[in-house]
């Protein structure tokens, strides 16, 4: 069992220094981003937009109840009631109070296509919700890359900052017995020393920066970094510059959700038929007559088609067609405005791609000098041709050499990512 347990501990000490990948921490960063928790509301608010459009067709059932007085009331005529009293009938007609419990049953046959277009609102609605929501998301990703190549720049520099701290150490140490010979001064070692000693506070603070870029990038992607190194990505340009960003299809969606309106104003001006059933128990009924005889309540029912058609929607349609015409309008113009955008930063990037790969093909040739004109400096001091300042200088420039070949390799990487995320590719 202890060495099942051992096992255990190795592995999971091994996978924990796996290195982490800039599409993992994209993706983890987008599962726990809050706001991904909107996807789920937003489909809950579509289902009842939709179920809601549905339950038109179910039948319409209105229960009422009313007891009213009137000032006055059908009755017989003064004549008629003489000769109905003259055969002992009082019939004087229907009473001023009158009582009604009702129940009204309604069926939609045809709506013109109000609720098909209620529907198609809903749908479209939501589909706009959700390209938003992937607007806002994608934000994220660009905001997680910043984070990722900021620490492989720092990681960057800590190497040769550690690269430079193992020359001045050797260096150092060959002063220092140069000067137990006599044959350099004390001001020789200490030049170096200081030296050495500044590029250890340098170290300090850049490793301080990176562990401040960590925190902050375990606080999007909800986990821990441990000692997980962040693996540098591949160089894959994008094959072509079409924009395929998800403000292309947010820019889609709100099309279609105005022409979704633009069908329910057309069903709003159509006529609407609906099987009816009416049915009440109260006082007068139906039969008037039999309710002149006598005030008993009774029941009464009546069924039927019925037409409504509201032609007062014929006056704002022509305006409300114009409003949605306009909004399409300003849809297409914010449509061109974001290409135009995505177009300028295309051309900028692709020309800070060719700077940067020009600038490594330079650092290449760059750094094979200063190293071999630190190592003739070097050979020079061995021999007393020059003092410790000239060899620092020397040392300073191929260090500088060094990281400025370095940043120019991640930035270039950065460069070609956001290049990828300002086309979605």
């Amino acid at each position: 069992m202890k060495r099942l347990l051992t096992l255990l501990a190795l592995l999971c000490s091994v996978f924990s220094l796996e290195a982490q990948t800039l599409e993992e921490c994209r993706r983890m960063a987008r599962e726990h981003y809050p706001e991904i928790r909107q996807y789920d509301l937003i489909t809950a608010t579509e289902q009842y937009n939709i179920s809601n459009a549905a339950r038109a067709w179910i039948p319409q059932i209105v229960v009422s109840g009313q007891a009213t007085y009137q000032s006055a009331t059908p009755t017989y005529p003064e004549v008629f009631q003489t000769i109905l009293a003259a055969n002992g009938l009082d019939m004087t007609g229907i009473r001023n109070d009158q009582y009604k419990v009702a129940i009204d049953i309604q069926q939609n046959i045809w709506d013109g296509g109000k609720s098909k277009a209620n529907r198609a609102i809903a749908e479209a609605e939501a589909a706009a919700e959700r390209s938003r929501l992937e607007v806002s998301l994608y934000d994220l990703q660009s905001r997680v890359d910043n984070l990722y190549f900021g620490i492989l720049l720092l990681d960057e520099r800590m190497a040769q900052t550690e690269a430079l701290i193992g020359v001045l150490d050797s260096n150092l140490a060959r002063m220092r017995a140069y000067y137990n010979n006599g044959v350099a001064m004390q001001a020789d070692v200490d030049a170096i020393e200081a030296e050495l000693l500044t590029a250890h506070q340098t170290l300090g603070q850049v490793e301080s920066s990176r562990a401040s870029y960590r925190r902050i990038l375990e606080l999007f992607i909800g986990e821990p970094l441990r000692n997980q190194e962040l693996e540098r990505p591949a160089i894959q340009e994008p094959t072509t510059r079409t924009s395929a960003r998800p403000e292309m299809a947010m820019f889609s969606s709100e099309e279609d959700r105005i022409e979704a309106q633009r069908k329910a104003i057309n069903s709003s001006v159509m006529p609407q038929f609906a099987l009816f059933a009416q049915g009440y128990y109260g006082y007068p009924g139906m039969d008037m007559f039999k309710s002149m005889m006598s005030s008993e309540w009774t029941l009464n029912a009546m069924v039927g088609v019925r037409m409504s058609w509201n032609i007062g929607a014929f006056y704002t349609k022509k305006n409300n067609i114009e409003k949605l015409n306009t909004a399409k309008q300003q849809i297409a113009v914010q449509r061109d405005i974001f290409l135009f955008n995505t177009e300028m930063q295309t051309t900028e990037q692709d020309g800070e791609i060719s700077r940067l790969r020009r600038a490594i093909k330079d650092d290449d040739r760059i750094v094979e000098l200063r190293r071999s004109v630190r190592m003739a400096a070097e050979s020079r001091l061995e021999h007393g041709v020059i003092d410790a300042t000239d060899l620092l200088r020397k040392i300073t420039d191929e260090t500088n050499a060094m990281l400025n070949r370095s940043t120019h390799e991640i930035e270039l990487l950065q460069t070609i990512y956001r290049l990828k995320n300002t086309l979605n590719q």
